[in-house]
């Protein structure tokens, strides 16, 4: 071992510092060296890691990204998709190494190649203009988000006007609010909202949420609606989705018991991001949102005797184990699954990918 060797050591490992001295004869020790840095190594700070459940991809996810293979399967590459088919990055760059094209706008697809439209969901007038351009096209849109649609659509024929509970400018939202002329949608994203709003009349209201709040948040806010608007209509069944409910569920299980937790998913995932506020409310400290292994920050968990990891409906499996596999490798980590539910909810892909061309 040269002693550019130990330099090298001393820079990257302060653990082994201690340990970078001389022997009785003023001779670098290097078997004593050797022995405790590997020692060093071997010993981990002990941790306890929950594992939530559910957790990751849920049926509109797998859904979603299953008409996109299918569609490269059947038509070959490039297969154009509006938006994102899901938001997260590893998935729509293992798709596009696949052969899926990934564009905002459709007059960004040639006429001649299949264009599918994303999870969360499209403006009635985006297929109506790739029907005029007799162009193929699949809706990947989320069952739930569609029964969302259906329900506006069906107050809109009663009469009602729509008061939509979402995110301004999410797809999702952008989506919903399209299924229905102008005007009749007005979109409230907090409860201060909600003293503010104009309607057309008070006495003919209706409200949907977007499928991706917070449980908690939305409850609040539909509380608000109906204090001042008594006669507003409600969904028959609530719009936010079970996939939404039972990740939130399980983090309100772990975050008293932990002191640190990770939700793997995208900075533009509404999901996982209401999981992190979900996680803080409930009484967890510190709550971050990593897409991967590599953003975790491990100063700030330094100290932490238990930390939870969960993942947004749009993170696979596989970023899950990245992240554990990372928790392994530095602490003495024993895992413990938390499952709050059990999700058995699949949804069929569209006829036209299940027949032969």
């Amino acid at each position: 071992m040269s002693l550019s060797g130990v330099t090298d050591i001393d820079r990257t490992d302060a653990c082994i510092r201690p340990l970078l001295c001389r022997g009785m004869d003023g001779r670098p020790d290097w078997p004593y060296l050797w022995f405790h840095r590997t020692e060093a190594k071997m010993t981990k700070p002990p941790l306890t890691l929950l594992l939530a459940a559910p957790r990751g991809f849920c049926a509109g996810v797998d859904r979603a990204i299953k008409i996109v293979e299918m569609a490269i399967d059947k038509w070959g590459a490039p297969v154009y998709v509006r938006h994102e088919i899901v938001h997260n990055k590893f998935v729509v760059d293992s798709l596009r190494d696949r052969g899926a094209v990934f564009v905002e706008h459709l007059d960004e697809v040639p006429a001649d190649r299949p264009v599918i439209f994303s999870a969360h969901g499209v403006p009635k007038a985006v297929p109506a203009e790739a029907a005029r351009r007799q162009m193929v096209f699949v809706d990947a849109t989320c069952p739930l988000v569609s029964k969302v649609h259906i329900e506006a659509e069906r107050h809109h024929a009663d009469g009602l006007q729509m008061v939509m509970i979402g995110h301004d400018g999410h797809p999702e939202t952008i989506g919903t609010m399209g299924q229905l002329p102008p005007g009749e949608v007005v979109l409230v994203e907090t409860v201060a909202d909600v003293a503010g709003l104009q309607v057309r009349d008070p006495s003919k209201l209706a409200f949907i949420t977007q499928t991706t709040l917070s449980v908690d948040d939305t409850a609040d806010i539909v509380a608000a609606l109906q204090a001042r608007f008594p006669a507003i209509v409600g969904p028959h069944k609530e719009d936010i989705c079970y996939a939404t409910t039972n990740r939130q569920a399980a983090v309100k299980e772990i975050a008293p018991r932990i002191d640190a937790l990770l939700v793997i998913g995208a900075p533009n995932s509404s999901n996982s991001k209401r999981l992190v506020e979900v996680g803080r409310a409930a009484g967890c400290g510190y709550a971050q949102l990593v897409q991967r292994a590599t953003e975790i920050d491990w100063r700030a968990l330094e100290g932490s005797r238990s930390v939870g990891i969960t993942a947004g409906a749009s993170a696979p499996e596989v970023l899950i184990t990245e992240v554990l596999d990372a928790f392994l490798d530095r602490f003495d980590a024993v895992v413990e699954l938390v499952e709050t539910a059990r999700e058995t909810v699949e949804f069929k892909v569209p006829r036209v990918l299940r027949v032969p061309t």
